[in-house]
This record gives C-alpha cells, sequence and structure tokens, in this order.
C-alpha cells in the first residue's frame, strides 16, 4: 500500500517502499530511446520540429515520475529527464526561456522532499544553497550539478552575474576551492567557472547535451557579456581581454563574427583604427553575413578620411543588404544551448544592428557630396527617393536608432546635389515638394521664447508643458524646411536667369519667417537664441542677401540696398553683405559712401581683403550648400519625441525628369 503525499506512515507496514524497479527500468529506457532519436536526427532538418516533440514525451515521462512521491533512488533518473527536457525545450524555441527556471526549482523542492526537508518559502539562491549544503548522497551530486550549469546559463541570460558567481561557488568542492582562487588580473567569474569539476556522465543516463560542452558555453557566454559590459561602461582594455578571451572560446561561427564585430568596435574607441580593420575583417571572414562589421568597416575608413575606401565597402553593405539572405540553417545544430542564446544586452543590440538600404544608400549620397562628387550624389539621392516609394515604414526605421536625418532634411540635400550638378529644375521640383507638404503643418503666428527649456518632470503639468515644447519645436522645424525650400529654389531660379521668380522665391521665404515672434530678453543677440532659431535667422539672411542681389541683376538698386542693410542688422559685420552693401551705394552714385563702408570692411578683414568677385562665390557656395546649416540639435531624435511627426510620413518621392 502507498501513502499519500503529506500523510504521516504507518509504523505496522514498515518502511515505504522503493518505486518499483521495474518502473524505473522502463522509464531510463524510455529516456534512452528518446536521446537516442535526438542523436539521430539532430544533424537532419527541421530540428526544431523534433525538439518539440521529444520535448513533450519527456514532460510526459516526468509528469508520471512525479506522481509517485519524491524517493532517493529514482531522483538521479528524475533530474536527468528534466535536464534533457529543458534543452529541449530552448532547442524547441531558439530562446533561453525564462519561465522555465521555474522546473529547476521543483526539481531542487523534489530533492528536498526526499531527504525529508522543505525550501518553498526560499527563494532561488537559498534554495541551491540550502540543497548543496545538505544534500550530501553521491549518486545526487552529478545530476545536481548539471541542473546547477543550466540555472547558471538562466542567470547569464538575464545579467545576474552575482548570482552565477555565487552558485559556482558552491558547485566547488572544498577541495577545491583553491583551484577557483583568482589571482590579479584574472576574471572572478570565469575563474570559477574554470574551476569547477564537471560530473561524470553515466552511460545508462545518457544526455542531450554534455555538461562538459554547457561549461564551455558559460565562460564563452561569460567572457562575451562582461566584456559587453565593460565596453558600455568605458573601460575599453578590461573590455578587450575579456572580447578576446570571448573569441577564443567555444561557440559558433555566427556568434564569433559578432564578437570579432565588438573587438573592432572596441579597438575603434582606443583610437587604434588598423587593429579595429584587423578585428572586422577577421569577423567578415568568419561570416560573411555579419554585415554590421562591414558597417562598421565602412565608419572606420570615414574616421581615417579614406573616402574611396569607405564608399566601396558602402557599396558593399548596400550590395549585401539588396541579396536574399541564405536560408536560415541552425547555428550549431548539434547544442540546443548556445552562447548567442545567453549574450543579449543594449549595447550588443546597438553595435549590431542591421541597417537598412535606404540607410546605407543615404550615406552613400552624403559622403559623395561632401566629398565633391555630385554626379555620383545625385544619382544616389534619387535612388534614395525610389527606395521610399515602396513605403517610408519599409525603408526608415521609426525607434529613433536610424543614422538619418528628417525625411524633409534628406528632399534638402538633393535639392542642393542637383543644384550643384547643374540640374536646376530638378532642385525646384523637388523643393516645392516639401513646401507643399509642409504648407498646413506650421501655424500662422508662431510665438518663441528665446530660450526653450523642457520643464522639471517633477513639476505640475510638466507633461502637457512638455508636449506644447516638442509640438513647437516641430513646428519650427517645418518652418525651417518651407523657408529652405523656397531659399533653394530662388537660388536656382537665379542660376537659370530668372531674376524675378528668384525674387520671388526669396520673397516667399522671408515672409514664412515672419511667423516667428521672438519673446524674451536680448533677442536681437543671435549668439543668446535658441539653436532652432539661429538657423532661421541664417536663412533670413541667405534670402536677404539673394533677393539683394537679384534687385541689382534687375537694376532695383534701392531695394537691393536695403536688403544688404537689413542682412548687416542681422549679422553685424557679415563679409558678403558688407561687400554687396557697397556694391549698392556704388550703383546708386553714392560713391563717397561707398569708399567709407569698403574701407570700414578692409579694416575689419585681414590684410589684403577679398574682392567682391572672392565674396561672391562664398555666398553662392552658402546658398548651394544651404542645407548644410540645419545642424544636428535641429533634428528631433528618439530622445525627443519617435521618428513618426507627420512632416515625415507626408513627404513622399516625386517623379525627377
Amino acid at each position: 500500500m502507498k501513502r499519500r503525499r503529506g500523510t504521516d506512515p504507518d509504523p505496522d507496514l514498515g518502511p515505504e517502499p522503493e518505486p518499483e524497479r521495474g518502473c524505473l527500468r522502463a522509464w531510463a529506457a524510455q529516456s534512452q530511446a528518446v536521446i537516442g532519436r535526438w542523436t539521430t536526427a539532430r544533424c537532419g532538418g527541421e530540428t526544431r520540429r523534433v525538439c518539440q516533440q521529444l520535448r513533450d514525451e519527456l514532460r510526459e515521462l516526468l509528469r508520471r515520475i512525479r506522481g509517485l512521491p519524491a524517493a532517493l533512488p529514482a531522483l538521479p533518473l528524475e533530474l536527468t529527464v528534466l535536464y534533457n527536457s529543458l534543452l529541449f525545450t530552448v532547442g524547441a524555441s531558439d530562446s533561453a526561456i525564462k519561465g522555465q527556471a521555474e522546473g529547476i526549482r521543483q526539481g531542487l523542492l523534489r530533492v528536498l522532499e526526499a531527504c525529508g526537508a522543505c525550501g518553498q518559502d526560499l527563494g532561488t539562491e537559498e534554495l541551491w544553497e540550502k540543497v548543496l549544503q545538505e544534500v550530501t548522497v553521491e549518486e545526487l551530486q552529478a545530476p545536481l550539478h548539471r541542473l546547477g550549469a543550466l540555472q547558471a546559463a538562466w542567470w547569464l541570460a538575464a545579467s545576474q552575474l552575482g548570482s552565477v558567481a555565487g552558485l559556482f561557488q558552491l558547485l566547488s568542492a572544498a577541495e577545491d576551492l583553491g583551484r577557483a582562487h583568482c589571482s590579479e588580473g584574472q576574471n572572478k567569474l570565469l575563474s570559477l567557472i574554470e574551476a569547477w569539476r564537471v560530473p561524470p556522465e553515466g552511460a545508462s543516463l545518457p544526455l542531450v547535451q554534455s555538461a562538459k560542452d554547457l561549461k564551455e558555453i558559460l565562460c564563452t557566454a561569460a567572457a562575451f557579456l562582461q566584456g559587453l559590459q565593460e565596453l558600455e561602461a568605458g573601460n575599453f582594455p578590461t573590455a578587450l581581454s575579456l572580447l578576446q578571451e570571448a573569441a577564443g572560446g567555444f561557440c559558433s561561427k555566427n556568434i564569433l563574427a559578432q564578437i570579432y564585430t565588438c573587438l573592432g568596435c572596441c579597438a575603434q574607441r582606443m583610437g587604434k583604427p588598423q587593429t579595429a580593420l584587423q578585428h572586422l575583417k577577421r569577423a567578415l571572414q568568419v561570416d560573411f553575413q555579419c554585415l554590421p562589421a562591414l558597417s562598421h568597416v565602412a565608419a572606420v575608413y570615414h574616421d581615417l578620411g579614406e573616402t574611396d575606401a569607405e564608399l566601396q565597402a558602402l557599396t558593399l553593405l548596400y550590395e549585401a543588404l539588396g541579396k536574399s539572405p541564405p536560408a536560415a540553417a541552425s547555428s550549431s545544430p548539434c547544442f540546443l544551448m548556445r552562447a548567442e542564446l545567453l549574450v543579449h544586452t543594449p549595447v550588443l543590440t546597438s553595435l549590431l544592428r542591421r541597417r537598412y538600404p535606404s540607410e546605407v544608400k543615404y550615406l552613400l549620397a552624403q559622403r559623395c557630396l561632401q566629398d565633391g562628387r555630385v554626379t555620383d550624389a545625385v544619382e544616389h539621392y534619387l535612388d534614395f527617393l525610389s527606395l521610399l516609394q515602396e513605403g517610408l515604414q519599409q525603408q526608415v526605421p521609426l525607434d529613433g536608432s536610424s543614422a538619418l536625418p528628417r525625411i524633409p532634411e534628406v528632399f534638402l540635400e538633393a535639392a542642393s546635389a542637383l543644384a550643384q550638378a547643374g540640374r536646376h529644375q530638378d532642385a525646384i521640383t523637388v523643393c516645392e515638394e516639401v513646401i507643399s507638404r509642409t504648407t498646413d503643418l506650421i501655424p500662422r503666428v508662431l510665438p518663441v521664447e528665446e530660450r526653450l527649456e523642457q520643464p522639471e518632470s517633477s513639476l505640475p503639468g510638466a507633461e502637457l508643458a512638455g508636449g506644447l515644447l516638442s509640438q513647437k519645436k516641430e513646428s519650427l522645424c517645418c518652418l525651417a524646411w518651407r523657408a529652405a525650400g523656397y531659399l533653394h529654389q530662388g537660388w536656382a531660379w537665379a542660376k537659370l536667369g530668372e531674376s524675378k521668380e528668384a525674387v520671388t522665391q526669396f520673397s516667399r521665404c522671408l515672409s514664412d519667417l515672419l511667423r516667428v515672434q521672438l519673446h524674451g530678453s536680448g533677442i536681437k543677440q543671435t549668439e543668446n537664441l535658441q539653436p532652432e532659431v539661429e538657423v532661421l535667422q541664417k536663412i533670413r539672411l541667405l534670402s536677404l542677401l539673394g533677393r539683394g542681389t537679384q534687385f541689382l541683376e534687375l537694376g532695383r538698386n534701392k531695394e537691393a540696398l536695403l536688403d544688404f542693410q537689413h542682412s548687416l542688422q542681422i549679422s553685424p559685420g557679415d563679409p558678403a553683405a558688407a561687400s554687396y552693401l557697397v556694391q549698392a551705394l556704388w550703383k546708386l552714385n553714392r560713391k563717397q559712401e561707398a569708399a567709407a563702408q569698403w574701407q570700414k570692411f578692409s579694416q575689419s578683414c585681414p590684410a589684403e581683403g577679398p574682392s567682391l568677385c572672392t565674396w561672391f562665390h562664398v555666398w553662392s557656395r552658402q546658398c548651394s550648400l544651404t542645407v548644410k546649416l540645419l545642424p544636428g540639435a535641429y533634428r528631433i531624435t528618439s530622445g525627443q519625441q519617435p521618428r513618426t511627426p507627420q512632416a515625415d510620413l507626408v513627404i513622399s518621392p516625386v517623379p525627377i525628369c
């Protein structure tokens, strides 16, 4: 007769009977059969489906075993079945599931139950301490150690490094503590894991993955994870040492390429670009599908100023992104628990972020424009605009992680490239798209304080005030984009010889800028204004200069003089405005004033001041590259607001002749 769990045994019935040896043999045979089927199927296809099936079989076997009260003779088999079922669960989901750690807890409680103890109220770490200190049965040591290694894997996946270190201190027997001693310069956690003696594997209780392999994986993952933490903290020498330790560990090609990529990024931050290139090239040799490494190669070449090599790397990256990736095969089909399943940190996600094709195409366009390769820049910008036809959300990450500026800014950059290539009509068309799409997003009057500061979150109404501030900044962005579009159009019409049309566009730009009403003291001093308003002031200056020059072309010298005088009010001492002011005075036959202004202007400049022709070319370059006046502070980044405002979503590509 079997007693129910929780009741006292009847002394007249004698000692509690052990589970039938026949049941133990049947259960062990079933467990061996499951592992045998996995050994046959693991190198074939559909390993995930096989894992799911074998996991379900072992779960059912474990349920039957636990249908009886916990008993010491059955515990080695029960804990082994638990170990294998948890590994099949990992293989079936291809991830380290935190919830599965509860299965280990139930196994530990069964061990305490068989020993006449309990630990329901203990936390996981306290439970492990109690089991390993109180349970001394020799037959249970190996199964418990294997479960401990699995527990360490889940704690590593959760970045609980202190818990992992404490567990391996418990797993190390008293005579092994000397082996786990960490000398100066050694990493404590890695020393503890390496000092752990792997329990022997019994032939009667086969394992789906040996504890020896699991130990190697834990060492690799621990070194990789700590290396990433040190990299994020800025401790680059320590990070480099740990990442090199991980690179020499037990891992798949996929994770090895990732480690080399991180080594390259670490070396780059240490100011060692050549070492960084060696690591990044090594990552690509190991796994060419590790495209983030190629992206970092381009970044290193950019820092070195090697534009040709950078453009070549970006071109290769764009071509690789356009190809269909190879069928996703298991990186290591023979191992269910792998290092890549245990290392998930924000810094790794950031370093290995896969770029969108549109981002790479934009970088190609931008680098070509900056290097003066205008023809190539135009082609890349037009390719970028065609990519957007496939849908903004498919081509541009909207989570703020993208290196892309706001979409209207890219349109303005494209217009700048088209203008420099002499395609002024196309530049006008692109700018018209920006102007028309932002028209309804700008209020008639936009009151702006001298400084827009984010209110403290602790203050009442701070959330509402912060929302209004973001909305006001967005309105300023839209206004600047629209005004810059008019400015580009004015310059394009001027290049086409259409002075009247150019004057019209410059005037529209100035009219739009009148919507901004500044409030606060010292608003006449540009250096005291917020960055957004500084950009608007610069656009105003260039528009006045542009309209003034076209007035001179039309013979409207008095109106030109007024524009140049207003330019100097905005930016006192501006060389272009001063030189054009002299020219306007001279044409108005106010030669004495012109001579006085020229003398004043020459004294404020270096000896041999530049000629009017020189300043004309300076101003021309400023106008054609107006978009460069939109600084990073002007853009709405992920730290301020998500990348989903209307101004991004409403811009769509237009056909370019």
